[in-house]
């Protein structure tokens, strides 16, 4: 290992991010000596940034197919991404370059490949034997608009209509137009005068694959005779249609129209439907035709042998069902049952037991593709139940807010989360097994727990287990059922200070160890849970009111704008209203009915008592009142700590402690406070506990002394509340601003200015020194700031046991420890040895367990025993702000290390992170930049310009974890999981999910004795003699460019490794000893081609001379 005292530069590090001074050579005085340095054992080498998987529901997806043979479902979006699901934790991302919309997807059943269909008239075919699927072949259309693709199943010959109305006929295999094209003026009636419209729909004869049913928009259906290339029947109807279905026996169809009407055919009578069914129109008595419906967009007609064929279809509600959400209608005898979605149907497939059209198809399930989620309806149980979705495609439930991201935490919690949040699942689901259930899951080594914290707009959190690249929902918590709910517009509290989602995450902070969480939402509230796996009714919730106000008169309200670290946007808007709020929401109230609204909270607590499931449950709502009509700001950060059972949360007015054990406020400051170290006993009598008559049981009753300062007087005092009110720190009384005020004038803030802008932006609770001459480590709270600086605040803990409950918690500011460029995004402390020092937890108990249990489980955890050599330099502080990074020594607060991450951009995320058994920090920048650095000594390990931030929802899920992993949410519904592992990359391969596994394709239907011998069953066509080379000639270069794709052998043999490698690399070489024999083949067939074309005109020219003389030639 090497002591590291000079910067390694790494290939390709831009110019923005590696202006750094991290050589300790530039450390001033009293900074560690060369041979002092920490051994560190990151490299460059152990980086690398690739994604890794992506979860959630495809965003805006437009197209769907199933291998019924496989049980691969594959899903297509208009931005040009394919989806690929199979059994649960077998999914698959892959994006097509252009991007352009999906608009058909068609699987080589049983092949391991899937052709799609682009907007931008390209064609493609993707190898999905591969773990991570590529294009082996595309095709670009110059000429003509896709309209729509038939790949028959068995077949190599691709059929392409257009919106001209032709049909081109493409090779699957080489990826080679034929010459055999069906124009569309061919197809109709001559005496036809206008064009048919693009081609919507294309298959063939179940029976005889030499019969190609076409269908035109305007509502021509033709039956192409592709032998004999003529049409044998033609079929109009004078609506437009939409698309076309075979009976299984192929001597009926049925097509579905614009004016919501099915129209049976059979095959050999053109003149007129055999049947006109309106499925949703009213029948007018007088026997004329129904009214008109909407479009039915989608039939399918599918047979059974025991009883009546069922016909399912999509669209065709009458017009008076306004606002009535989309249906799926399934006819199925007499019966007609109308399922109403979510949301608009995108596309519905019916899953069939057989793969072969010419069978009874035996349709046993539903597939329906909804705008926003995904439905597979169990067609075999009466009332048609839904079958349960293994994959985690509700994250976009309620819009995500927030997101946290937990790598190796705790092994117990996933089963404790999982338990708790079996309980909620719904009932009535079907009781068949999932039916989408191909591939394999990856064999990866990565055993550890990993666990993804999703906060929303309606309040609710998700627990989401994502071990092993899955992704799996554990447990739902609603934060929203804390709060009354108002009822109707008009009865909407006055005080809201957003005008939607009231009870939106806003921020989360969790403990693994202790389970302990505290949510910040837009209403500016904060709630601590506990975790237990009791069920318990809370006749009171418990609610703690704090006055956190500007530090100027002016009535400006902070802007926390500018260097604020991106969190949610929350619009502050004070209500235009005046009226008196409702009785139980003014504690102390505003003066008269039409003055400014002063101690009211934006958000009613319920008071009716709360039954709280196993799982979280409430233990303290802290909400953020109204001053002197200015609304609450929204808080900028969170942090909550076990050990010292405190919560603390900043925004742009200053910083407030809460004592969650005692219920108390300890700490209400402004910003400009904390950068003048404070004496502490000034500052001690902060809780409000002092000066509270007796309120339940969070009170003891002899603690009713009045001793304390004026400014800590509760405005509820004198009032028997549930509420817990304690606005004393900043009351708009003379008395809020003391001294404190001019004091912290003198300090490092220069300008009004700058402290109205100044919002609190992190905190980090530590075991450290809170003063430069310390010499024993302390509880301490180190707070970041949006103009960079860091602050240090002490807290002197009583000890534990019955004193903690009753001897208040003092605090005391300790000043400014450093400033940094930009705003604060992440603290951190290590060991002399370079190792993290993580805060102290307390080990989990069940808050309602009996009293031995708790005694036996509560126990503080010990704090990071201090340096044997006291009062020398014995921790390292880790500071980044939105620009660059500092690395101090402690207690001596001396700079040891510095570095300037960017100069044009700035950092969005920062998290120290572990990573091959040490630390480094890891950056996101909005120039898309990620970037890991060293410590201490800040060296630039990795610099990938990943991806340029596009939108807020990036900047505001994106967070790194331990152990190399990363995520964000790519789209409002799914979230992008990325590594920065060499070793995770290294292993991707294996840890991906194969779509793959070999299967035989089951049996072909059996003709039957009599269809054998008078040959009633289905007619094979050899389609290689009608649309090969040597037939059709060669089609026009101009009308479609091929494209080779990066996926062909070359992907294959990167696929052939793991278990079935021989298998794959033998597979391979027979592929290729196969494609050199085609080649053969192709170049014999050609000679042969030649010979006999040479042999015939030799015939002609022997037979013109045959009889002249030598003079006549």
């Amino acid at each position: 290992m090497k002591k590291f005292n000079i910067r390694k530069v790494l290939d390709g590090l831009t110019a923005a991010s590696s202006s750094s001074s991290s050589s300790s050579a530039t450390a001033p005085p009293g900074a560690p000596r060369e041979n002092d340095a920490v051994q560190e054992t990151l490299q460059s080498e152990h980086f690398q940034l690739c994604k890794t998987v992506r979860h959630g529901f495809p965003y805006q997806p437009s197209s769907m197919a199933f291998d019924p043979v496989q049980k691969i479902l594959a899903i297509g979006t208009q931005t040009g991404a394919l989806r690929l699901f199979g059994r649960a934790g077998v999914e698959c991302y892959c994006q097509h370059e252009s991007g352009a919309a999906v608009i058909q997807l068609q699987f080589l059943v049983n092949e391991g490949a899937l052709v799609s269909a682009l907007a931008d008239d390209s064609v493609h075919l993707w190898n999905l034997r591969q773990k991570i699927p590529a294009i082996l072949h595309s095709l670009k259309f110059n000429r003509e608009r896709i309209t729509y693709c038939h790949l028959p199943f068995q077949s190599k010959w691709l059929y392409i209509g257009t919106e001209r109305g032709n049909i081109h006929i493409v090779n699957v295999e080489s990826f080679s137009l034929s010459g055999y094209v069906i124009m569309w003026n061919k197809a109709i009636e001559l005496s036809t005068k206008t064009h048919p419209g693009p081609v919507v729909h294309i298959s063939d004869n179940p029976m005889d694959e030499g019969k190609l049913l076409i269908g035109f928009e305007c509502g021509v259906v033709v039956l192409w005779d592709l032998k004999c290339k003529k049409a044998d029947y033609r079929y109009n109807y004078d609506e437009a249609i939409h698309s076309v279905a075979w009976h299984h026996e192929g001597k009926q169809f049925v097509c579905s129209h614009s004016d919501g009407t099915l129209t049976t055919w059979n095959v050999r009578a053109p003149a007129k439907p055999a049947q006109i069914i309106t499925p949703h129109g009213k029948q007018p008595k007088d026997g004329k035709k129904p009214e008109p419906c909407k479009p039915i967009l989608k039939v399918e007609y599918k047979t059974t042998r025991a009883g009546d064929p069922f016909m399912v279809l999509s669209g065709g509600l009458s017009y008076d069902t306004v606002g009535r959400r989309a249906c799926l209608t399934v006819m199925h005898g007499k019966s007609t049952t109308v399922l109403e979605m979510d949301f608009p149907i995108v596309d519905f497939l019916t899953l069939c037991e057989t793969p072969y059209p010419n069978d009874f198809q035996e349709p046993y399930g539903v597939v329906a593709l909804l705008e926003k989620d995904l439905v597979v309806i169990d067609l075999g149980q009466i009332g048609y139940p839904i079958f349960e979705n293994p994959y985690p495609l509700t994250i976009h439930e309620s819009p995500v807010t927030c997101c946290e991201y937990f790598a190796d935490c705790p092994a117990e919690l996933i089963p404790a989360l999982y338990s708790v949040g079996s309980r909620q699942k719904r009932q009535g689901y079907s009781k068949k097994e999932w039916p989408i259930s191909g591939g394999n899951w990856g064999q990866g080594t990565q055993s550890y727990p990993e666990l993804i914290i999703t906060g929303h707009a309606d309040g609710s959190i998700k627990f989401w287990d994502a071990s092993a690249f899955m992704l799996q929902v554990l447990y739902k918590l609603k934060t929203a059922k804390v709060f009354e709910r108002a009822r109707a517009k008009e009865e909407k509290p006055s005080t809201d200070i957003v005008d939607e989602d009231p009870f939106a995450i806003q921020t989360l902070s969790w403990c693994p160890e202790s389970r302990m969480l505290c949510i910040a939402g837009v209403s500016a509230h904060v709630i601590v849970y506990r975790f237990s796996k009791q069920e318990v009714t809370t006749e009171v919730v418990q609610l703690l009111e704090v006055r956190m106000q500007s530090e100027f008169g002016d009535g400006d309200s902070p802007d926390p704008g500018g260097d604020q670290t991106p969190t949610l946007p929350a619009p502050v808007s004070s209500s235009p209203q005046e009226s008196e709020p409702p009785p139980t929401q003014s504690s102390s109230g505003s003066t008269s009915s039409d003055g400014p609204r002063d101690n009211i909270a934006c958000l009613q607590v319920r008071s009716s008592p709360l039954k709280q499931s196993p799982g979280y449950q409430v233990e303290l709502v802290i909400q953020l009142v109204w001053v002197s009509g200015e609304p609450p700001q929204p808080i900028t950060s969170l942090a909550i700590n076990s050990s010292y059972g405190l919560v603390v949360f900043g925004n742009s007015n200053g910083l407030a402690v809460v004592d969650y054990l005692q219920k108390t406020l300890l700490l209400n400051m402004g910003t400009s406070e904390l950068y003048s170290p404070s004496d502490p006993y000034q500052r001690q009598p902060r809780s409000p506990r002092k000066t509270r008559q007796p309120s339940g049981a969070l009170c003891d009753s002899n603690d009713g002394s009045n001793a304390s300062e004026d400014r800590c007087k509760s405005p509820t005092s004198a009032k028997m509340s549930r509420k817990i009110s304690s606005s004393g720190e900043q009351k708009p009384d003379q008395d809020a601003k003391d001294n404190s005020f001019t004091r912290s004038r003198s300090s490092s803030v220069t300008s009004i200015d700058r402290e109205s802008r100044e919002a609190i932006s992190a905190f980090h609770f530590c075991e450290s020194f809170p003063r430069k001459n310390d010499g024993q480590p302390g509880p301490c709270l180190l707070v970041g700031t949006t103009q960079g600086s860091v602050m240090m605040v002490a807290l002197s803990l009583p000890p534990g046991g019955e004193q903690r409950l009753q001897q208040p918690v003092a605090i005391s500011s300790c000043g400014t420890m450093a400033g940094l460029k930009g705003g604060i995004l992440t603290m951190a402390l290590l060991d002399a040895t370079g190792t993290l020092l993580p805060p102290s937890y307390e080990p989990w108990y069940d808050p309602n367990a009996s009293d031995e249990d708790k005694e036996k489980s509560r126990r503080r955890r010990p704090a990071s025993p201090p340096s044997s050599q006291e009062g020398q330099d014995s921790q390292f502080a880790v500071l980044c702000s939105e620009k660059q990074a500092k690395v101090l020594v402690m207690p001596s607060q001396t700079r040891i290390y510095k570095h300037n991450i960017t100069e044009t951009s700035f950092v969005l995320r920062a998290d120290v992170v572990q990573m091959a058994g040490a630390n480094c920090i890891a950056c996101f920048c909005a120039n898309g930049h990620i970037m890991t650095l060293s410590l201490p000594s800040l060296r630039p390990l990795l610099d990938v310009n990943y991806l340029p931030l596009t939108d807020m929802r990036i900047a505001r899920t994106f967070c790194f974890s331990n152990l190399g992993q990363a995520l964000y949410l790519t789209s409002p519904t799914e979230i992008q999981r990325i590594t920065y592992s060499q070793e995770t990359c290294d292993n991707l391969q294996e840890m991906l999910s194969e779509l793959f596994t070999p299967v035989e394709t089951p049996e072909a239907p059996n003709r039957g004795f009599f269809k054998g011998l008078f040959g009633g069953g289905a007619q094979s066509l050899d389609r290689e003699d009608l649309f090969g080379e040597t037939a059709a000639g060669k089609a026009s270069r101009s009308l479609a460019q091929h494209i080779p794709g990066p996926g062909g052998m070359e992907g294959m043999k990167g696929a052939a490794s793991g278990v079935v490698g021989e298998l794959a690399r033998a597979r391979i070489a027979l592929d290729e000893r196969g494609q050199k024999l085609g080649e053969l083949e192709d170049r014999t067939a050609a000679m042969m081609a030649s010979a006999e074309s040479f042999s015939k005109h030799a015939h002609v020219m022997m037979l013109k001379y045959k009889d002249k003389k030598w003079y006549q030639l």
